[in-house]
């Protein structure tokens, strides 16, 4: 149970959240492991089989206090809210904003930022550890030029403008992936992203983390009562979950691509764990699903000081946390989105 940024967090599962007069009781195995304040929340997210009493969520709708629920692996199961006040302001705000180019671009290039900026401290951080099992010079060349690319970034205010800076960069990225395989070169090898279907083993992993990581994402902005398909950087598309695709950006490397390699170098993945199709497609198996998931949740519970806020949180609570930035400077509670940048 954690409190962020007026957002109650309950991962125990299988507790039960009853109200207590003013207060949120959190119980578990007839204890009682919490008692929160309500008045001061804008919203209470569980996790897990957790259970509520009628009492608590006639209150929470009745006080403008949203009750979400979701599944012990992250996915969005149900929210609970009153009658529309802020969420219809919020996303009525949402969608002018992302209709408005310029205005979209402001909160893309931020996204983007988050993103160059973690992908240079992982380029970095593989020359200080790895220095005799690279080509330093090329890392750092590479890194230079993400940081001349984020200084343009950051006057930039156009959307097409942003997209192909961003693109650019990837390429010379991408290019150095490969060499941060630094165990079972035999079976793991990236010569560039393929996708629908993924052609190697290296790109149906982080297609299946990047799966992952935008469900968590999309859950996130349903929390707090954003609409996850009406994004900045990425445009309206039928079935496309827009804005999880824009706040994933920012840990696509530094979470995404880290957790590939990790499982790659740390041998907990071998090439045993795929199948390749009639197709060309490569798919891993079952087993190596189960492997992959079982670490992906593991990690999630990993904790960490979140940059900007300066609390310790699990991995697993940082999309949420993104979310709720956003959320609050569509509200112009912030005067501008903070992207996640790891330290």
């Amino acid at each position: 149970m954690k409190k962020l940024l007026n957002t109650l967090f309950i991962n125990q599962s299988d507790s039960y959240l009853a109200l207590d007069g003013g207060n949120v009781l959190v119980k578990a195995d007839g204890q009682v492991l919490g008692r929160v304040p309500l008045h001061n929340l804008e919203g209470i997210v569980a996790f897990g089989y957790t259970g509520a009493s009628p009492a608590l969520m006639g209150h929470c709708a009745e006080n403008g206090i949203a009750l979400t629920f979701m599944t012990k692996n992250g996915r969005f199961l149900a929210r609970v809210i009153g009658e529309s006040r802020g969420n219809v302001v919020l996303r009525k705000t949402q969608y002018r904003r992302s209709d408005d180019e310029v205005a979209s671009a402001r909160l893309a290039k931020n996204f983007i930022l988050g993103k160059l900026y973690n992908q240079k401290w992982m380029l970095e951080r593989m020359t200080r550890d790895y220095p005799l099992r690279l080509d330093v010079e090329r890392f750092k060349t590479t890194s230079q030029d993400m940081t001349e690319t984020m200084r343009e970034i950051q006057v930039c205010e156009n959307l097409e403008r942003l997209r192909g800076l961003e693109g650019t960069i990837a390429v010379r990225y991408n290019r150095l992936f490969d060499s941060m395989i630094l165990q079972q070169k035999e079976d793991f090898h990236f010569k560039g992203r393929t996708r629908r279907p993924p052609l190697d083993r290296v790109n149906a992993m982080l297609s299946f983390a990047y799966s992952l990581l935008a469900r968590d994402v999309s859950a996130a902005l349903e929390a707090v009562g954003l609409d996850a398909y009406v994004g900045f950087l990425h445009r309206e598309r039928p079935g496309r979950a827009s804005l999880a695709l824009d706040v994933m950006e920012e840990l696509r490397g530094i979470y995404a691509d880290r957790f590939v390699l990790s499982l790659i170098n740390k041998k907990v993945i071998q090439g045993k764990d795929f199948l390749q199709k009639e197709n060309g497609a490569v798919i891993m198996t079952e087993e190596g699903r189960k492997t992959f998931l079982t670490a992906w949740q593991k990690k999630k519970q990993e904790t960490i000081q979140h940059p900007y806020l300066k609390e310790k949180m699990m991995w697993g609570l940082v999309p949420y946390e993104q979310a709720l930035l956003l959320a609050r400077h569509l509200r112009d509670d912030l005067e501008a989105y903070p992207p996640f940048l790891y330290k």
